[in-house]
């Protein structure tokens, strides 16, 4: 009597669940009606460390998407954005924090189709990991130009609040989630309190 075995193989889809991360305001502090022109200029915003490690276990990548007008208006030089995004990354690094790309826009037009809330810098991600599905993606800003980024793109957005100018979500639009900080929804995030899908 021979024994039959069947072999059932399953092939799972594998989600790519992506954050995309604005920097100034959400990663580092940012500087009212200027702009971080050297490293000297970057803080870090407090507890964004933290925040990042609770949000890596849910995230397959973070991607970072920055206007930076300061180098396209001659403020600074693409050299010295480089140093910035180099050394940030480096401090990530150093959290076991892996930031798996960083595009800036650096056109001085301020209606540039590169610029968000065009979702070119979006465009560009998923052209460079093909993997990403906006329907599974995060992304985090503290402008109205953030949320209309994500909302291009069909992704989830979070308002961060950082000038503490809003007391709701309904007040913000194409925002789905607010909170004062990124560690502060992380945190909601970690408690389950929040589903962000």
């Amino acid at each position: 009597m021979s024994t039959h075995r069947r072999t059932i193989i399953q092939i799972q889809r594998v989600s790519s669940f992506t954050l995309f991360l604005d920097r100034d305001g959400v990663i580092n502090t940012e500087i009212p009606n200027d702009y971080v022109k050297a490293w000297d200029q970057f803080f870090f915003e407090h507890n964004v460390f933290e925040a990042l490690l609770i949000l890596k276990e849910k995230f397959n990548r973070i991607i970072v998407v920055t206007n930076q007008r300061g180098v396209g208006a001659g403020l600074m030089t693409q050299e010295a954005l480089d140093v910035i995004h180099n050394k940030m990354i480096a401090e990530f690094k150093l959290r076991d924090i892996i930031i798996d790309k960083i595009y800036a826009a650096t056109d001085e037009d301020r209606s540039s189709s590169k610029r968000k809330p065009s979702p070119y810098l979006g465009l560009c991600a998923q052209e460079d990991f093909p993997e990403i599905d906006f329907h599974n993606s995060l992304m985090v800003g503290n402008s109205p130009s953030d949320m209309d980024f994500g909302k291009a793109l069909k992704a989830r957005t979070l308002f961060v609040d950082d000038k503490r100018k809003f007391t709701d979500v309904s007040q913000i639009k194409n925002a789905d989630f607010e909170a004062d900080s990124l560690f502060e929804f992380a945190i909601k995030v970690q408690n389950r309190t929040i589903e962000i899908f």
